[in-house]
């Protein structure tokens, strides 16, 4: 058995295609929505946010001999706990993370090291910013942006309820919400951000499969500054960013009999 941190597209294929080399495992994912499309593919799935204790004792109680960390590039608490987790249960950890996208060197990008620096600078620039980061470091952007004089914070994010609650404790009106799922094309990017009179947008580099590229080449087209977000700076030890790396590290480390 393995346990694959799944949630994002990619991990769903990487998850199938471990399947189908033969190996029983167990998908977990944090919320019903992700848990969803991996069950109508045929996996097993469980649902909830895993401390690293709680890893240790899954892996202990049901036997899991690997665990596959294809969480997102910028879960890195889900990371560490599945990292701490199997160190403490005493099986391999394997990472796999989809390649970075190209960032293009351009006067109208600006690279931040987190979100914090790029509250700061986004508090620099003001005008009408559209936050494309998701709802889980909302509240960095908006303690820091809401209330500042000729700015307007724009949040785009995933259409959940618990997302608009959140917009709602902290302030940012329904007309400032943009309640979709991606991934969004080159021209609906465009659509927004001219719809929004958008002056700066903020974004992640998510990857190509995060349709970084869609976004940034839009805000570029259109003269739009962006803050781009690096990713989290971890020692993942054993890591890919290919589906077969990840199986022939299995392979190797656990062949099938």
């Amino acid at each position: 058995m393995i346990l694959v941190l799944a949630g994002t597209s990619d991990a769903r294929e990487l998850a199938l295609l471990i399947k189908e080399n033969g190996y029983d495992l167990l998908a977990t994912v944090v919320t019903e929505n992700a848990a969803k499309s991996l069950e109508e593919a045929g996996l097993t799935v469980q649902v909830g946010r895993l401390t690293a204790d709680d890893i240790t004792s899954l892996i202990r109680e049901r036997g899991f001999r690997a665990v596959v960390d294809a969480s997102h590039p910028y879960a890195e608490e889900a990371s560490k706990n599945a990292m701490a987790g199997a160190q403490a249960a005493d099986v391999p950890y394997i990472r796999y993370e989809r390649e970075n996208a190209e960032s293009p060197r351009h006067e109208k990008i600006i690279f931040a090291e987190d979100y914090k620096h790029a509250a700061e600078i986004a508090a620099e620039k003001r005008g009408v910013i559209m936050l494309t980061t998701g709802s889980k470091t909302l509240k960095i952007f908006a303690d820091r942006l809401l209330g500042l004089p000729e700015t307007t914070l724009v949040a785009r994010m995933l259409p959940r309820i618990d997302n608009m609650e959140k917009c709602e404790e902290l302030g940012i009106e329904q007309k400032n919400i943009v309640a979709m799922q991606g991934p969004f094309s080159k021209e609906l990017n465009k659509a927004l951000y001219a719809h929004y009179g958008v002056t700066l947008m903020i974004t992640k580099e998510s990857g190509k499969v995060g349709a970084f590229d869609e976004k940034v080449e839009a805000a570029l087209e259109m003269g739009i500054e962006t803050i781009v977000i690096a990713r989290p700076k971890i020692d993942y030890g054993t890591k890919f960013s290919d589906f077969a790396g990840v199986v022939g590290q299995l392979k190797q480390l656990l062949p099938l009999v």
